[in-house]
Parts: C-alpha cells; structure tokens; sequence
C-alpha cells in the first residue's frame, strides 16, 4: 500500500488532501522543489527500477532523486492516493532534437483530470520540466512559476508543449501522446533509457533542482543557476570528485552518506584539439 503521509512528509506539503486544482498545483510546485532530477544510477550503469515500492524506497526513504520514470510514478500514485484520476502517458522529447529526427517515444507524464478538465502533469523533465499543471484543452500561453509554456494540437491527435525561452522566442519540449500506457510501455521505455549504450542518461551526468527563483543545473562538469529574469549565475567547472560529491549534497540536496552519491564519478574532461 502506498504510504501518501511518508511521500508528503517528503515534499513538505501540509495542506489539504482534496482533488481539487489548488492541492494538484501545491503538490507539483513541492515535489519539483523537494525531489532533485539525477541520474547517478544509469550514470554508474547500473539498472532503473520503475516498480512503485523501489520508487518509495530511493525516492522517500533515501531521499534521492531521480529520473522522469521513477519522479511520475511516484507522483501520479500520491495524486491517486488524493482521489485525482491519472492517466500515464509517453512523449517524444524534442528539446534541443533537430527537427528532422523522430524521437522515440521515451519521457513518462501524466494526464490528470480534475472537475472534468484534463491537465498535463510533470515533474520529471529535468532542467526545462513545467513548474505547474497545464491544461490540455487550450492552446492559449500559460504561465508558471518559472515560465510561459503553450500546448498545441496536432493534426494526428499529438499534443506539442513548447516553453518560451525569451519574449517571442519559443522552443519544442514535447510531444505527447494522449493514449494511456501500462505499466509494461513503462517498463520497456524504462529499459532502453536505462540500459541501453547509446541512451543519453548513460553517457551524460545530468542533475537539476527547482528553487523559488532559480533553477540549479549540472551537466557534466559544468555547474550553473538560472534566474527567472535571465540571469545565469554561480557558472564553473565542478574541479573533482570531492567537490561534485559536496556540490550534490549542498546545492541538491542529495544524502552524503548514500551509497550513489559517495560513488559517484566525473565525467572525463574533453580535450580540445590545437588549432
């Protein structure tokens, strides 16, 4: 049985236990805050689990983070446990992907609808995830605590989340489709990101946290914060493995003492050829 005291003692959230629209956006905003994004484990190439009590187990009683799999699952079982209906569902990333490659079918959301209105739900898309529930029947610009985003459908039913990097400017994030999955679609997406040599969170130390003002990120080596207003701040160059270790457990949050988080390596530095 899922332990919803346990997961909100996590999150902090102490406020009502209501399927209504202000618990789900209170919900999200303090999983995203709480719950860093990281892929030490498929970094170390070891396997993911996306069994719920393993989720528990890492997620709440290690209190480490994790990847979008292991983060939506545990959520969309806390909304559940509240009395929401939810519905998992699988997209196609297309942030920072040219557009003439198809993604496959690898990033894990939700679908949850709440007074007969349906809204996407994330909080497993790292450094550029939604800060807040987006409605699905609109293709109007919503804002978030962190951004604007907009959702467009498409002619084939799919639905594309974009988020506006500057005034004007926006940017692909997504592309979902609206068809439920089971638990098995979960697992097999699950096993290409995590085991397979040429998936990304096997070749990239990718780690993130949501602050009130600011995201954190690490992506390799290289450290950095950006504010809402554009600011990038507190950029370096994470020297060695003893600072990566303290950088984890300061600015995310992570436990020294966890087993992932002591083993931990960088990735090699990249040698620039001489001109």
């Amino acid at each position: 049985m899922f332990d919803l005291d346990a997961y909100l003692r996590r999150i902090g959230y102490a406020g009502e236990r209501t399927p209504s629209l202000a618990v789900l956006r209170q919900v999200l905003r303090d999983h995203a805050a709480a719950i860093p994004f990281e892929n030490l484990a498929t970094w170390a190439g070891e396997a993911v689990s996306v069994e719920l009590p393993d989720i528990v187990a890492k997620l709440v009683t290690a209190r480490r983070g994790g990847y979008c799999y292991e983060h939506n699952t545990l959520l969309g079982a806390a909304l559940e446990a509240l009395g929401f209906t939810v519905v998992p569902m699988l997209a196609r990333v297309r942030w920072q992907v040219p557009a003439e490659i198809v993604t496959g079918r690898s990033h894990l959301c939700l679908r949850v609808t709440v007074d007969g209105a349906e809204w996407l739900v994330d909080a497993g898309f790292g450094g550029i995830g939604a800060t807040a529930p987006l409605r699905l029947d609109t293709a109007e610009v919503q804002a978030t605590s962190h951004d604007r985003r907009r959702l467009s459908r498409r002619a084939d039913g799919t639905v594309l989340q974009e988020v506006e990097l500057a005034p004007g400017k926006w940017a692909d994030v997504y592309i979902v489709e609206l068809t439920p999955v089971f638990p098995v679609d979960v697992r097999v997406a699950n096993w290409f990101t995590s085991t397979h040599p040429d998936s990304l969170f096997r070749n990239a130390l990718i780690v993130t946290s949501v602050q009130a003002d600011h995201r954190r990120v690490l992506r390799g080596r290289e450290y950095h914060e950006r504010y809402v207003d554009g600011r990038v701040e507190q950029r370096r160059e994470v020297a060695d493995e003893a600072a990566l270790r303290a950088l984890l457990v300061e600015a995310f949050g992570l436990p020294a003492e966890d087993p992932g988080v002591r083993a931990v390596k960088l990735p090699p530095v990249t040698e620039t050829p001489d001109a």
